[in-house]
């Protein structure tokens, strides 16, 4: 198998598998254009990997099996979606432009960090990706940094949710992080009190769709409180079984959004990702840490949503019910939609990706027959 284009690399062990999952449909698109394998150097990740997709996928365990590999390939770029510390075991292949993806578009601390120099492009959603960087981040190349939207955003996967007469509410919260400074989650300090005040809303069906490194968490506080949440749900369910309350514990939230009437998130890519597909429907932002000013100067979305922290969840029933019957956000949001997108609409961000992606394999082949040319100038004149 040497010929192909684009070689995109996973390091991570199955629990993070989800980041790339996201991209494997869009992978198969570019895969039309640009072949495309997939490299991992986990085993167990390689086989989960395999469960979603046809796409080649190539195990390297040691840095040698990785060295060779990539010689056999002799591919033209490399895509990573996200800042794996064994990245920079892939990076030290100067022979290939190497492009960061990431999984997701969000507010989080971890979206722009130095880690970005070491690519030469980093693709972003819009221009408040571009911003995060650029305020967050010293002596930053601009240049690196290719204005691609969300591609997975253009995707329509199958419902996951039956239909329903009742409005649906949406409670996904995200996972704690793997650092103080990056926990954004609101499961283990506001989970089930979120939970209670949506069941107490009139007519409402409550759908509870955790990030999915919160099912498989070990964090006692975060592994408690989502075991809680499931036991408010299903006793919900229990007392109303026409209602439909739902635990979605695996899947894409990308098929559960669109049968949504609102949502309650925390800082997070789904609630930029609802933001794109769900302009005119409210959301409802949390703050794990009760600072409001620094929420809205770091977090813009939080200027177009209700927040939601432990002085105002007791309000949240209400709230909620009177959102749903009259949005007061909802031109707010219009706006927001175009600093994280731009203009962007369904479609357009899968042809910027492609195209952008294209334009790099032609890049690096004009770059290494350069260079070429240049060793045999040297050649000669030696």
């Amino acid at each position: 198998m040497n010929d192909v284009h684009v070689i995109a690399y996973f390091a991570d062990d199955p629990t993070r598998t989800y980041q790339l999952v996201q991209w494997l449909d869009v992978l198969a698109l570019l895969h039309e254009q640009h072949p495309v394998a997939i490299v991992v150097r986990d085993a167990a990740s390689g086989e989960v990997l395999r469960e979603h997709t046809d796409l080649p996928v190539l195990t390297a365990v040691e840095f040698p099996e990785l060295t060779a590999l990539y010689d056999r390939l002799d591919a033209k770029v490399v895509l990573y979606c996200n800042n794996s510390m064994l990245n920079f075991q892939s990076l030290l292949d100067g022979r290939r432009l190497h492009v960061h993806i990431n999984h997701g578009e969000s507010d989080k601390q971890s979206m722009a960090s130095n880690n970005a120099k070491a690519y030469d492009r980093v693709f972003v959603a819009g221009e408040a990706a571009v911003q995060r960087h650029v305020s967050g981040l010293l002596e930053l190349d601009t240049r690196r940094l290719v204005r691609t939207g969300r591609p997975q955003l253009d995707l329509r996967p199958a419902p996951l949710l039956a239909p329903s007469a009742r409005r649906t509410v949406l409670y996904a919260p995200t996972w704690e992080g793997d650092a103080d400074y990056n926990d954004y989650t609101s499961l283990d300090v506001l989970g089930a009190l979120v939970v209670e005040a949506v069941l107490e809303v009139p007519d409402v069906r409550l759908v509870y769709k955790p990030h999915p490194k919160i099912v498989t968490s070990t964090t006692p506080a975060v592994r408690d409180a989502h075991l809680e949440v499931l036991r408010l749900v299903a006793e919900a369910g229990e007392r109303d079984p026409g209602a439909g309350h739902a635990q979605v514990l695996r899947g894409d939230i990308l098929a559960v959004i669109p049968d949504c009437d609102a949502m309650i998130t925390d800082v997070s890519s789904v609630g930029l990702d609802w933001l794109y597909l769900r302009t005119e429907k409210p959301i409802f932002l949390t703050d794990r840490h009760h600072d409001g000013e620094r929420l809205r100067r770091e977090v813009p979305v939080s200027r177009c949503a209700d927040v939601v922290d432990s002085t105002t969840v007791g309000r949240l029933t209400s709230l909620l019910t009177a959102r749903l019957e009259r949005d007061e956000h909802h031109l707010a949001r219009l706006a927001m939609r175009h600093h994280y997108f731009d203009d962007l609409q369904v479609g357009d961000s899968t042809r910027h990706f492609l195209d952008s992606v294209s334009d790099l394999v032609h890049l690096r082949d004009r770059l290494v027959g350069e260079v070429a040319g240049d060793e045999q100038v040297v050649d000669t004149i030696a």
